[in-house]
């Protein structure tokens, strides 16, 4: 519930938390010495590495700046960058990891297959090839 109109202990409030990033570019900058560094020290890329390392609390902190407009291309382009790196591990040996965190990301790991049936109405007929036996003596011998 809000607190009522002309209480001094709402006025300065603009709800919430101050964000980390209020341009683009300071994010922007600051991803690309997440690159920097995880290249310099050999560390894998990870989603949530680039979180913590942009200041975030949790990884819904990055998604959520996804959602804003003006962040939208320059997140989105890290995780791909980072979706990339889970690519390139797919040709290792001890790629489990990286199949796990590639489905985390959307992909799929099925086969499909496609199967087209006709069914053809089949009418059985009797055909009559028995030609029946005669009771004539001719036909019966003695025994």
């Amino acid at each position: 519930m809000s607190a009522p109109k002309g209480n001094m202990f709402a006025l300065g409030n603009n709800g919430g938390r101050p964000r980390l990033y209020e341009k683009p570019e300071e994010i922007e900058e600051q991803i690309e010495l997440y690159f920097t560094d995880a290249s310099e020290r050999k560390y894998d890329l990870t989603i949530t590495g680039l979180a913590l390392f942009l200041g975030f609390c949790s990884r819904q902190m990055l998604y959520e700046y996804r959602e804003r407009k003006e962040f939208s291309f320059i997140i989105m382009r890290a995780m791909l960058a980072v979706e990339c790196g889970y690519e390139h591990a797919l040709h290792s040996f001890k790629s489990h990891g990286a199949v796990f965190a590639l489905k985390n990301m959307g992909w799929k790991d099925q086969v499909d297959s496609n199967v087209t049936q006709t069914i053809v109405s089949v009418v059985p007929q009797v055909i009559n090839t028995i030609t029946p036996l005669s009771n004539s003596e001719e036909n019966i011998k003695d025994v």
